[in-house]
């Protein structure tokens, strides 16, 4: 194994360019003679718009062009629509949404977009901005999902005949699980909501049109995680123009988390603006804009019970769930809903289960996949329902899920054994040791200790709860499509389909290329994020990239290896049929004659001579549709908190994960430490707030949205892998991005009312912020 192969803790090549500022983000880029734009976005949840008038802005010096929905309509510009709805699945029938890039006749939340100006400056933009007058009538909103789903809520689309309801999702078989429950020795159920929260990435959204008159095409510089879907959505549906008149640009991107992995309408404003002017145009969100404006994640709202029986073998699970979509369903707004539901079994048996969930219009920012994307409400929902049974039937909850574990003897264990309905997008588990990594995580938390400590606390007034909890999530979607090309000098460009905003691809990548092909870590560099440079790629989003990218890389580097063998075998004298690939060279078995890859690829270049009857060049391409992999992992958290103030200090925190062959321990700890960061954060602080009478967010600053500082995360992080090499691709991989904001959640919330419990607090919803869990202390203490 070498210093920079495979399963080594290699530093990222990229951290040299981030860390003295040399990274070249959107807003870095200065095209000349570029102008600014400034939305101006709807103050109201509901309001159908009556008139605007521009007139003010217009005619102020530096202002080039206002744009409204009515100047979109003349034009015939398209909407942007979901990627998929459940019926394009084989699933039940939905109300599909066409978002425009301004809104024409009527705002269905605030930030809804309904007007575009282009100035000389951003200052001036947003001035000129603000002096547009809008005729807004005020109509009845709704941003609550449960008061939206009840008859006779206001509607956030008139023509919608199912009410406020998107689409319908059910799993599971009914008869089978009634039968459970009607049999079940012991029954518990919890009634959970699933706070709204948003990714604040450190980089504000930010794109750049710049329209090409001599060629009638267009350049577009975004922040996105997938330059390619966004080239599609703006060509087909809002421009009706062929993808070669589109090339997207997504430079250096400071984080995603789903969130960027959409199309939104600035996107195409700025396009737009720059054909309508001849120049570039900038447009660069503020944090407020960004608050009201990127898609939020989360805000479910489920019932569900678990039936079990006297040896706390679980029986049934059933659930039903509200799950807020906002005003238009988003690219991947089907996604969460759906996962929030597949993945409710998690890693036990479930011999029966029926969930179901609406999919339901709000007044509100639309949602869409954010870091988990309905992983982390099932993992909330079974592990809180798993603690539950435990108290009910007097058991140790670590025994209790020890108990219903898949075995791995089980594995592959299809999860849709018996459904009904919504059998095809369950899943089939692989591969996976969930009793090795509970040991382990048990060992590391000092498990046994954790009396002694309670009563250190107890000494110190406070509280101490702790909780183990199991998650399971999926991870890989679509397929992938990588490239490996040498140059005349031996050095190897990798072409990616994906895109690193964060995850490390330029190591991660080299490490792979190096270890199967031989050539030095330094001599490798990545290229992406551009659709001109790149021929097709998906994007990075769901943990795919190690998976469905890192396993394209090998079929790209098999293929390299097996082009370049008849020049090697010429090179050598030697029959082809002779050879055998290893450690970078090509040697002639039985013999010490052999010559490197790096030799052979230079010699694909040479302009003259024999080797030019093998052709020009030596590069190669490979793809990859492997299934879906299902990262696992143990987290024990350990807490205290202060009775007289509700202060949560989280005092330990072990996770152990099973994330199948790891690449690179070094940057799968900084995903699993950032991604607990974001866990953690959800579960006691992070919430989006909307007034209900008027529909304005409460929380449209970082004033009001809490984010988490180092202060309130764990001193240290236990950490460890155990390696269960997935079994359905190449490399063995199975994602990392995602697993620690969907086990963080239940473990902290359960670990709270670990402790809370024996004041009287059996129920709590995140954010467990200070206020909350004080008085529902006083609460409990008051009904004694």
């Amino acid at each position: 194994m070498t210093r920079y192969g495979i399963g080594q803790p290699v530093r990222r090549v990229e951290d040299q360019r981030f860390l003295t500022g040399r990274a070249r983000y959107v807003d870095d880029i200065q095209l000349p003679h570029m102008l600014h734009g400034a939305v101006v976005m709807s103050p109201h949840a509901h309001a159908r718009i009556k008139g605007i008038d521009a007139s003010a802005a217009q005619a102020m010096p530096g202002v080039h062009l206002v744009l409204t929905g009515a100047d979109a309509q003349r034009e015939k510009l398209g909407g942007i629509p979901p990627l998929f709805m459940p019926e394009d699945m084989g699933g039940p029938k939905g109300y599909r949404t066409f978002r425009p890039l301004l809104e024409p006749a009527k705002a269905r939340y605030v930030g809804d977009r309904i007007a575009f100006v282009v100035a000389d400056t951003p200052e001036l933009a947003r001035i000129a901005a603000e002096r547009i007058e809008v005729d807004y009538e005020p109509l009845p909103a709704v941003v609550n999902v449960a008061d939206a789903a009840k008859e006779g809520a206001p509607k956030v689309w008139d023509d919608n005949q199912m009410g406020n309801l998107a689409f319908p999702l059910m799993m599971g078989n009914k008869d089978a699980t009634d039968a459970a429950f009607a049999k079940a020795k012991h029954t518990v159920s919890v009634r959970l909501y699933n706070n709204r929260i948003t990714a604040n990435t450190m980089e504000p959204r930010a794109c750049i049109g710049d329209y090409n008159a001599a060629d009638d095409a267009y350049t577009l510089h975004t922040s996105s995680q997938n330059p390619h879907g966004v080239r599609t959505i703006l060509c087909g549906p809002v421009f009706h123009m062929p993808e070669i008149k589109l090339r997207v640009v997504s430079p250096d991107v400071g984080g995603g988390f789903g969130m960027k992995g959409d199309i939104y309408p600035e996107d195409g404003l700025v396009l737009w603006a720059s054909r309508r002017l001849g120049r570039p145009v900038k447009w660069v969100a503020t944090r407020t804009e960004s608050l009201l404006g990127d898609n939020h994640g989360r805000d479910q709202l489920i019932s569900a019970e678990m039936a079990l029986d006297d040896n706390g073998k679980i029986l049934a699970i059933r659930a039903q769930a509200l799950h807020a979509v906002g005003a238009y369903v988003t690219n991947a707004g089907v996604v969460p809903v759906l996962c929030a539901l597949r993945n409710i079994p998690n890693v036990y048996v479930v011999p029966a289960m029926l969930v179901a969930s609406k999919a339901t219009f709000t007044h509100t920012t639309p949602l869409g996949p954010y870091r988990g994307a309905g992983r982390p409400e099932a993992s909330y929902v079974i592990e809180r329902l798993m603690d539950e049974a435990a108290r009910k039937l007097n058991m140790d909850p670590v025994e209790l899920r020890r108990r219903n574990y898949i075995a791995p003897s089980a594995m592959p264990y299809n999860t849709t054994a018996n459904w009904t309905v919504g059998a095809p997008v369950g899943w089939t588990y692989d591969s996976g040791d969930f009793a090795k990594l509970t040991d382990r995580a048990i060992e590391l938390a000092d498990w046994g200790g954790f009396q002694q400590r309670k009563k250190q606390s107890e000494a110190n007034s406070r509280l101490r709860g702790r909780s183990l909890i199991y998650y399971l999530e999926d991870s890989g979607v679509f397929n992938e499509r990588m490239e490996v090309r040498f140059d005349p000098s031996g050095m190897v460009t990798i072409v990616a389909g994906t895109h690193s905003h964060g995850q490390g691809h330029a190591t991660t990548y080299a490490q792979l290329a190096s270890d199967w092909l031989g050539v030095p870590f330094e001599s490798i560099r990545l290229v992406q994020g551009d659709t001109d440079a790149v021929s097709f790629g998906r994007g990075t989003y769901a943990s795919r990239s190690a998976m469905l990218g890192g396993s394209a890389l090998r079929a790209a580097s098999d293929a390299i290896i097996e082009k370049a063998k008849p020049l090697a075998a010429h090179l050598l004298e030697a029959a082809a049929a002779d050879l055998e690939f290893k450690q970078g060279k090509f040697n002639v078995v039985g013999t010490d004659r052999g010559i490197p890859l790096v030799d052979v690829a230079k010699a694909f270049y040479r302009p003259v001579g024999p080797t030019t009857r093998f052709g020009a060049g030596l590069d190669a391409s490979g793809s990859s549709n492997a299934p879906p992999t299902f990262p696992n992992g143990c987290h024990v958290c350990e807490l205290e908190i202060d009775p007289e103030t509700g202060e949560v200090t989280i005092d330990r925190y072990v996770v152990v994960d099973d994330v199948g062959r790891v690449i690179n321990p070094l940057i799968c700890h900084g995903q699993i430490e950032g991604a607990l960061a974001q866990g953690i954060g959800q579960a006691l602080m992070e919430n989006v707030a909307f007034d209900p009478e008027s529909g304005q967010m409460l929380s449209a600053s970082f004033t009001d949205y809490a984010l988490p500082r180092a202060s309130d995360l764990p001193l240290h992080y236990e950490l460890d892998f155990i390696d269960v090499p997935a079994k359905t691709n190449p490399l063995g991989v199975k994602g990392i991005g995602e697993a620690g904001c969907v086990g963080a959640p239940p473990a902290v919330m359960n670990a709270i009312l670990d402790a809370l419990r024996p004041r009287g607090v059996t129920h709590l919803d995140m954010p467990a912020t200070p206020r909350r869990v004080w008085e529902a202390l006083n609460s409990a203490l008051s009904t004694k």
